[in-house]
């Protein structure tokens, strides 16, 4: 090929050979009588056509999309308000829904099993919305962030909905706010009818959990739809760090969850209309009610926040077309994954299918399982084995796990994704690194065999200091028989001997006193009380203020006693390092599945094994855990024949649920773990899941036949290896 001193070239090859063709000079004939050029005509039509199509491309709502808003049109800022998205998720979800399970079961009157069904009902909706979300969603052209936007609003939605019971109830009544909760000797007052709460029944279930189904539909995108995302536009290399901050981010939502929700337990429930300090009432007292509402409507302000930007976003982002041929596919080497990709929805089961005849997959999809089961069923029912395990208040429950969650899980979740990407694991080094993180969790959970005393409860774990009356519940003996207690009146009271109450009329408690009205805080303290024995030395109650003047003396207080058992802060620590190795198996794990299936079936994938967690692990879970923990209950509270909520559990009952339920989901875990690396099998170098690279990364320029790149020079189509690579099917030819 020589070089032509006006320009262009002539191949030697064709020199001296008449092939009927005349050579035509474009330099100069290409140019109409105004000067212009047609081929330049052309690039402006062609142009045209492409800012058509590259309009779709651009940040903004519809038709709106101004320039200024394109310096946001980065994966930075698409992880940026996804990790906000996905941290609102874990905080309303598995944060405020987990902290209120005892609140409310105690304002609406319900059972674990019945808090176990709301809590599930946001995997039963994410259930059955998975498959149809990830397949429309997952497919060629599909505006994944439109999905995630109207997904964000429909979970404020529920959030809104959740907080609704609140407001169609009246205000809550405490049990000793009036005189009635005292002993009266042959009284024959029966007003249970009058008593009974409007409030409990199957309707308040009925909408917290159709506010949990909402919750569910509006999340299934977040970790489908949106991990695929951000793999789509970032490279190989950064992939597990944007996915690792991700998940961090959506197990601090929890932490956050935990904690706020915790603090807002310290306001009563009906603070706009009533003064807690006028009742006597505050955070310790065994009836207070928090305000479990609060959190829900400002979760519901922050989904509308979020939810505008990231309807903003294109379908894909600058790059993401070199960012996806430049991948190299680790998918299991397997007849079901060199399938071609599914495109009509009437060929979803056979995709499916395709995808379950990966066994890699498919004991990856049991372990999430497993794990799921775990961390669902303890995220909902820890803060309850707390309180009743050490004897501390729904807010300092909810404290000590926020505490927890913070360091463990999103630590741990970082640390996974940070692992892979520093050591550069492959896909079985990534299954070996969970096999690992695994079995060290397992040998944690024998944390659970840490068990306090039960709570002393007269008549149920103590005895009175007088005969128990034959026939009954144990709660009756002679010195409260005259008192006609009511039954459907629980208020517990925590006597000077230490024991605890079903009320002060349990107690024989004939004076009451409130203190603090008015005030910031506040307590009733009964006197005179038959059925505790007192030393000669009674407990001081000291006013807010602290004042010495201002103590004084009492039988019985509205308030939790105190424990001497010494296991709590060993428990904390050893549930932090459950915590942190559970967590440090998810990135990995969630590498291991997107490594595991070919690029076309990510989306769909991850759908199919959210399917399988939902399915075997996150619903039945609460269902398990809530049977467990009612079977461990040694008192119910009557209301007018009807049982309500638990109000006294067998604590060493409760712990070896605990356990089992524990060590067997880890034991699960560790074998599906196991044969998930026992079965995996890398592509092979002549396989068609090898993907070569479709358009090179490196530009070349043509100099006399070849090509001179950044890092590598490509002559007479050979390729400097060390330096680089071309694409084979051209190797950086003429026709280029």
């Amino acid at each position: 090929m020589v070089t032509l001193e006006e320009g262009g070239c002539v191949n030697k090859a064709f020199e001296a050979v008449d092939d009927g063709f005349q050579t035509i000079d474009l330099r100069n004939n290409g140019r109409d009588e105004k000067g212009s050029s047609r081929g330049q005509t052309q690039v402006e039509d062609s142009t045209s056509q492409s800012n058509d199509r590259d309009h779709t491309l651009l940040c903004g709502w519809g038709r709106f999309r101004p320039n200024w808003l394109q310096r946001f049109r980065t994966a930075k800022w698409a992880l940026f308000w996804l990790c906000w998205a996905g941290a609102i998720q874990g905080m309303v979800v598995n944060g405020f829904v987990n902290v209120v399970i005892t609140t409310i079961e105690k304002r609406f009157g319900l059972r674990s099993m019945q808090t176990g069904v709301i809590a599930g009902g946001y995997d039963m909706a994410s259930f059955a919305c998975l498959a149809p979300v990830t397949y429309l969603g997952g497919r060629s052209g599909s505006s994944k962030p439109r999905w995630l936007g109207w997904g964000v609003l429909l979970m404020g939605t529920g959030s809104l909905l959740f907080a609704l019971p609140h407001f169609l109830v009246p205000p809550h009544r405490v049990a000793n706010e009036d005189a009635d909760d005292i002993c009266v000797l042959n009284r024959t007052l029966d007003r249970c009818e009058e008593d009974t709460p409007a409030e409990g029944g199957a309707w308040a279930v009925a909408i917290f959990v159709f506010a949990q189904l909402l919750h569910g539909a509006g999340a299934t995108p977040l970790f489908t739809l949106g991990v695929t995302y951000i793999d789509e536009n970032v490279s190989k290399k950064m992939s597990s760090v944007y996915l690792g901050v991700y998940y961090t981010m959506a197990v601090v939502g929890p932490a956050m969850g935990y904690v706020l929700g915790g603090q807002m337990l310290t306001i009563y429930t009906d603070f706009l209309s009533t003064d807690a300090g006028s009742l006597g009432i505050t955070p310790q007292s065994s009836v207070w009610i928090g305000a479990w509402w609060i959190g829900f409507i400002l979760s519901a302000l922050l989904c509308l926040i979020v939810a505008v930007p990231l309807l903003a976003f294109p379908h894909e982002l600058p790059g993401a077309s070199e960012i996806r041929a430049s991948k190299v596919s680790e998918a299991h080497e397997g007849a079901a994954s060199k399938s071609a990709a599914f495109s009509a929805l009437h060929e979803l089961p056979q995709a499916a299918v395709a995808l379950l005849k990966n066994p890699t997959f498919l004991f990856l999809n049991l372990a999430g399982a497993s794990e799921g089961m775990l961390i669902s069923g303890f995220a909902a029912f820890l803060p309850k084995l707390i309180e009743n395990q050490f004897a501390v208040s729904a807010s300092e429950a909810a404290l000590l796990l926020g505490l927890i969650t913070v360091p463990a899980g999103g630590g741990g979740t970082f640390l996974g994704g940070w692992l892979v990407k520093r050591l550069e694991l492959a896909c079985a080094g990534i299954i070996k690194l969970c096999i690992g993180a695994t079995l060290v969790a397992a040998a944690f959970t024998f944390c659970f065999v840490l068990s306090c005393d039960d709570y002393p409860f007269a008549g149920l774990t103590v005895p009175y200091d007088s005969p128990a009356v034959p026939g009954s519940d144990g709660l009756l003996a002679d010195c409260n028989s005259g008192c006609s207690c009511p039954r459907w009146r629980y208020s517990p009271v925590c006597g000077a001997d230490g024991a605890v109450y079903y009320s002060a009329c349990h107690a024989a408690c004939t004076a009451r006193r409130l203190r603090g009205r008015g005030g910031a805080g506040g307590a009733v303290l009964y006197r005179d009380c038959a059925c505790i024995r007192t030393n000669a030395t009674l407990p001081l109650y000291y006013a807010p203020g602290g004042e010495g003047a201002s103590a004084e003396s009492y039988e019985a207080i509205n308030s939790i006693c105190s424990t001497d058992c010494p296991f709590l802060w060993l428990f904390v620590a050893l549930s932090f390092c459950v915590m942190l190795c559970t967590f440090l198996a998810t990135m990995p794990a969630l590498s291991a599945t997107l490594r595991c299936v070919r690029e076309d079936q990510r989306s769909f994938a991850l759908g199919i094994q959210w399917i399988k967690v939902r399915l075997l692990g996150t619903i039945p879970a609460p269902l398990l855990f809530g049977f467990l923990i009612d079977a461990s209950c040694a008192l119910w509270a009557a209301s007018c024949g009807a049982s309500g909520a638990c109000v006294q559990y067998r604590n060493a009952d409760m712990s070896k649920y605990m356990l089992a339920l524990a060590l067997a989901g880890k034991l699960c875990s560790l074998l599906f773990f196991s044969l998930a690396w026992w079965f995996y099998r890398p592509p092979s170098s002549g396989s068609s899941n090898a993907v070569i690279p479709s358009v090179d990364l490196v530009v070349c320029d043509k100099v006399n036949g070849s090509a001179a790149g950044a890092r590598g020079i490509v002559q007479n189509g050979t390729l400097d290896k060390a330096n680089g690579y071309c694409n084979a099917a051209l190797e950086c030819s003429d026709h280029l």
